[in-house]
This record gives C-alpha cells, sequence and structure tokens, in this order.
C-alpha cells in the first residue's frame, strides 16, 4: 500500500460548517481553499440572523468560494432570495437544491440564474440523471459547482464511487461546472474523490483534525491505539 501525501493532492479542499470560530480558524488554513454552508449548519451553530451572519463572515473571508444556500420551497421566493445573495460578495455561490421538498425540479430556475451570471452550488444531488439534468441547464453559463452527495449515498448501503465517476465525465462538458463530492464521512473520502475526477471535496471541520495523521507509519498507529486503551483504563480505574 502506498503512503498517501497531503502535498500531491490536486483537488481543492473546502470546509464545510457553520461555525464563524472555526470557519475564521480554517480561513488560515492554507489546505482550505473555499466554504460551504446550508441551513441546516446554521441552525446548529445557533444562527438566528441569516444575512448578518453571512455579511459579517465574508468581511474576513473575501477571496476564497464561499456558498450559501436559499432557504424557500417555493421557486419564485428562492429566486428573489438566489438574486440578493449573490450581491453579498463576488466570491459567493448561490446554493439551489435540485428540487424543493415537493420533488418539483429546480432546473427552469437553475438556468435562468446561471444565464443571469449568478454563480450556483446546485445541491443535494444523489443520482446520474440529475447530475445530467444539471449540467445541461448550467450549460453554457456562470462559474458553478455540481453538489453530489457522495456520503449520503454510502449511507445507504452503496458504493458511491461509480455515481461519482459518471458525474466527473458528465462536468466535462461543461468545464465551468465543477463537480463537488459532498457529505464527507471519512478522511480517505479525499484520495477517493480525486481518484473519481471530482474538482472539490468539502469537508466537516472535525475532518481537518485528521491530516496530521495522513501518511502515519500503520505500525505505530497501532502502537499509539493501544497506549490510548491503556491510558482510558487508567483514567477510568476499571479492577476485575
Amino acid at each position: 500500500m502506498s503512503t498517501p501525501n497531503v502535498k500531491d493532492l490536486k483537488i481543492k479542499i473546502y470546509a464545510d460548517g457553520a461555525d464563524k470560530e472555526g470557519m475564521l480558524a480554517l480561513y488560515k488554513n492554507e489546505l482550505v481553499k473555499g466554504f460551504t454552508t446550508n441551513p441546516s449548519l446554521m441552525a446548529k451553530a445557533g444562527i438566528k440572523d441569516y444575512r448578518t451572519f453571512a455579511k459579517d463572515i465574508l468581511t474576513v473571508i473575501k477571496d476564497r468560494s464561499i456558498s450559501f444556500e436559499v432557504f424557500s420551497d417555493d421557486l419564485a421566493e428562492m429566486e428573489r432570495q438566489a438574486m440578493e445573495i449573490t450581491t453579498w460578495a463576488k466570491n459567493v455561490y448561490t446554493k439551489i437544491p435540485v428540487t424543493n421538498t415537493k420533488g418539483e425540479s429546480c432546473m427552469p430556475l437553475v438556468k435562468k440564474l446561471t444565464k443571469q451570471g449568478v454563480q450556483l452550488n446546485v445541491t443535494a444531488l444523489t443520482t446520474v440523471e440529475q447530475v445530467d439534468a444539471v449540467v445541461n441547464a448550467l450549460s453554457g453559463g456562470a462559474s458553478s459547482i455540481v453538489s453530489v452527495f457522495a456520503g449520503r449515498i454510502a449511507d445507504t448501503g452503496r458504493d458511491p464511487i461509480p455515481t461519482m465517476k459518471k458525474a466527473a465525465e458528465l462536468c466535462k462538458k461543461e468545464p465551468q461546472a465543477e463537480l463537488l463530492w459532498a457529505s464527507t464521512r471519512e478522511l480517505y473520502n479525499i484520495f477517493e474523490a480525486e481518484e473519481c475526477g471530482c474538482k472539490i471535496i468539502t469537508a466537516p471541520h472535525d475532518i481537518f483534525k485528521k491530516f496530521s495523521m495522513v501518511g502515519k507509519d500503520l505500525t505505530d498507529l497501532s502502537l499509539d491505539t493501544v497506549k490510548g486503551f491503556l491510558a482510558d483504563t487508567i483514567k477510568a480505574g476499571f479492577k476485575l
């Protein structure tokens, strides 16, 4: 087994989260090339004012891609929100879901927005058919991101690799549409995503804490694991 090296990676790594302190800390990390957020992450972080949070973060993160999502289920309202979000900064990508909760396609809206120069991050994709539809909708439009939720595909017991490889081939038709591996579950997904041809992977903040382990000698890792078990046993005061 070859020893992996972070320096050999060409894929762009984005940080996924809405914790201000964590985002600003990762902004100082040269490995982080961009950021993604969503309403669920913002709610989890306790954010009450969406607009204020976004504009505050953008006073610092000015030179890397950052995605903010619309949060309406109505296509007309999605459009209104998208047209506001895109004005916040030049590095902003507006996230539009592939469908609304009724299963209605957002592709007409995606096509309209991208033709108007709105940088989009089309999100929540899980099938090759959806990728094909999104790439077609983005044809000839602005710089964009196609976010396929590989981690959620894997959560169903399916291997996401075939889907991601097919998605990468489809995205080649529109070079301005970059394929993003979303819902990352483990650090190794970064290497898998690059092998599949993804241009971007977004990872939760906790994943970045594991980067120091990349390439670690596996015998040393085994020994460290045993040492950890013993330390926890002593701390707990277990006796037989």
